[in-house]
């Protein structure tokens, strides 16, 4: 079931650009490191012969930007974030929901997310990730300990790591608790609610405030569940026994487009999060929180918002803390992940006081 708000919903897609720009065209013959020199200078650059040249450009950008293994947390994200910057001015024509360049991937995502228009450009970067996100939704995702594919709609977050799940279902297995209603907070593409209902919970209340995870589950709805969009509680108007969150694990240090709420929190979310909490929460009821020491370990915060919570303010006492240690990053990845040796996936339980 999906509240009556979220019938007019406006699912998040990247930006079509449909004005009129300046562009230098780009096709083979003309050198990539040119191509890479107007991009750095500020200039649009427009792939006008093979998907291939655009990311022949992109690997010779990425060269530009290779971070060294001594670079610090902090110093790869500044980087990735310039990178960004840059690489979004490497550009495509979409012309009739498909890719107007040869040896182009087939994106099933244009026709469902820009229906109102036959052409436009987007950044190549952004190409990427709708495709990767079309193979994704097409294909499905496997999760540890559940035995369905989950299949996330474009701009809604999925795990890509798996302790925190692990640890999760690790908990729900010894949980003795009523399981009348949980309400799921982020659901996101649904995971931890169906660990629930795999643990036999009678009804899950799931909110997000991003449009696209309340769309792409309502695509295949599932009678247990209810989806409200809106921010943390979105008003659901109840009192349950369970409230289950996982939130983002980093700190955000800028301005953050939708999918990146998933991953950065902003320094409000937390205190919003436990005031609104005492107000949905039954009197004998928990809150479980997954969560993460990264931030702590690379030194982006000093602070742990949930021992921040508990230690300031007199609403919640632990109940329960559990640690899960995270597997060895891929020998293959270039950047510096020393962090991981230390890094550790937590599962709060908290209660009133």
């Amino acid at each position: 079931m999906i509240t009556k708000k979220n019938n007019k919903l406006h699912q998040n897609r990247p930006e079509p650009i449909i004005t009129d720009i300046d562009v230098i065209t780009y096709k083979r013959g003309i050198n990539p490191e040119i191509a890479v020199d107007d991009l750095i200078d500020g200039y649009y650059v427009l792939i006008l012969d093979s998907y291939s040249s655009g990311l022949e450009i992109l690997n010779k950008l990425k060269k530009r930007f290779n971070n060294n293994k001594n670079q610090s947390f902090k110093e790869q994200r500044e980087a990735r974030s310039v990178f960004r910057e840059i690489s979004h001015r490497l550009l495509l024509v979409v012309n009739n929901n498909k890719l107007a360049v040869k040896n182009a991937p087939e994106i099933g995502w244009f026709k469902i997310l820009y229906p109102e228009f036959n052409e436009f450009l987007l950044p190549f970067t952004q190409v990427q990730g709708l495709n990767s996100s079309w193979q994704w939704y097409k294909k499905g995702i496997s999760i540890p300990n559940l035995d369905k594919k989950i299949h996330p709609y474009f701009g809604t977050y999925f795990p890509t790591r798996f302790e925190h799940i692990e640890l999760f279902d690790d908990w729900l297995k010894l949980y003795k608790g009523e399981k009348k209603l949980a309400i799921d907070i982020g659901i996101g593409s649904g995971v931890l609610s169906f660990l629930m209902l795999k643990y036999d919970f009678e009804k899950i209340v799931g909110t997000d405030l991003n449009p696209n995870a309340i769309i792409g589950l309502s695509k295949n709805p599932n009678s247990k569940i209810d989806l409200i969009h809106g921010n943390l509680f979105a008003n659901c108007n109840l009192k349950t026994e369970l409230i289950v969150f996982n939130p983002p694990w980093l700190p955000a240090s800028h301005n953050l487009d939708e999918i990146d709420k998933a991953i950065y929190y902003d320094e409000n979310l937390f205190n919003h999060f436990f005031d609104e909490a005492k107000k949905y929460l039954k009197p004998n009821g928990k809150i479980v929180i997954l969560f993460s020491n990264l931030a702590e370990i690379t030194n982006i915060s000093k602070n742990h918002p949930i021992k921040d919570e508990l230690s300031k303010n007199k609403r919640f006492e632990k109940e329960l803390f559990i640690q899960k240690k995270v597997s060895k990053s891929s020998n293959k990845t270039r950047r510096n992940q020393n962090w991981r040796a230390t890094e550790m996936v937590e599962l709060w339980v908290l209660k009133f006081i």
